[in-house]
């Protein structure tokens, strides 16, 4: 069966950043309406079965409830422990039951999660808050038709890997990043979301596009969308030597202006070493994940070939020159 999974966090688009920023919160009420277009998009394809990872809301089934649908659609049967873990073991369990497409609503951290164990198998990210870079903002009914033509074969030309950062410890793999990866001057994890740009002392990012938020749009307020495509870009904070500083959107209505020391592109494959004499937190992608013991170091990758991700608009596109959406009586 033609199977495609649903990751909903009930989570994403209600941390710290509705307090000591300006971003919107992003009620689970619209997560239901948004699965419920999903579906409804997934079925008019021709997509056979759906699985929904369970919360603790029941984004799954509320959605479900006032549908009559004609495609399988089921609670997927895992453990659950209520936190970030259960996005990551979802997708495992998806990606083994032999799903061809994952669709998430969520913001980076979410997808983070989820890249960690999706393996090769495609995500089509819709966007649940306003601080987010790698998933979409996108109406659900387009993301579940997109979804589905990938999960069908049918525009698997509109795949394409996404970049990553890779935290690296004794020669192996042990956390990605989809969009940042900061140095912050902080001892503990503690609220886990990080704002204060004067304790940020090293980033590295997968992309720097003008127009995005958080700690990438600095380096797209520094290159201007100019950088090559397939590169990275390592930030490294502090007084330049010409006394200016960029002025960057790091969350929603917080406005600052950033100290740049340094700055270099990143090839795939180039890594950092980070290492302070001050006690400090790696975040990822905008949550604080690792804490750092003064002295210590830890080296950090750029891979350009991180997660296949789903281009929905290009996906339709091919699926209607191929005359998909044509239909007889």
């Amino acid at each position: 069966m033609i199977t495609v999974g649903i990751i909903a966090n009930p989570a994403s688009g209600k941390d710290i950043r509705r307090l000591v920023a300006h971003g919107s919160v992003f009620d689970n009420d619209e997560k239901v309406s948004i699965v419920r277009r999903v579906l409804l998009g997934l079925e008019a394809v021709g997509v056979e079965r759906v699985w929904i990872m369970p919360d603790s809301f029941g984004i799954g089934l509320k959605a479900i409830d006032p549908l009559k649908l004609k495609l399988e659609v089921s609670l997927l049967p895992m453990p659950r422990t209520f936190s970030q873990e259960d996005s990551r073991h979802a997708a495992q369990i998806l990606v083994e039951g032999g799903a061809t497409c994952l669709v998430t609503l969520g913001g980076d951290g979410t997808n983070r999660m989820v890249a960690k164990g999706c393996g090769g198998v495609p995500l089509m990210p819709i966007s649940t808050g306003t601080n987010n870079v790698f998933p979409h903002m996108i109406e659900g009914t387009i993301a579940g038709l997109a979804a589905g033509l990938v999960a069908l074969g049918q525009a698997t030309e509109a795949v394409a890997h996404a970049p990553q950062i890779e935290v690296i410890h004794e020669g192996q793999v042990s956390d990605i990043a989809l969009v940042d990866a900061a140095v912050y001057a902080e001892r503990f994890i503690a609220s886990r979301a990080i704002w204060d740009v004067a304790k940020i002392r090293e980033v590295l990012l997968t992309r720097a596009e003008p127009g995005n938020i958080g700690l990438s749009s600095i380096g797209g307020h520094l290159l201007g969308g100019m950088d090559p495509a397939g590169r990275g870009l390592y930030l490294r904070m502090g007084p330049g030597t010409n006394g200016r500083y960029i002025l960057a959107p790091i969350a929603p209505g917080l406005i600052r202006p950033v100290n740049l020391a340094e700055h270099r592109l990143l090839s795939p494959g180039d890594e950092v070493v980070i290492s302070h004499t001050e006690p400090c937190v790696l975040a990822l992608d905008g949550e604080r994940e690792l804490e750092l013991r003064p002295g210590s170091s830890l080296r950090l990758r750029y891979n350009a070939a991180g997660p296949r991700v789903v281009d929905a608009r290009q996906a339709i596109a091919l699926a209607a020159r191929a005359g998909v959406f044509i239909q007889s009586e």
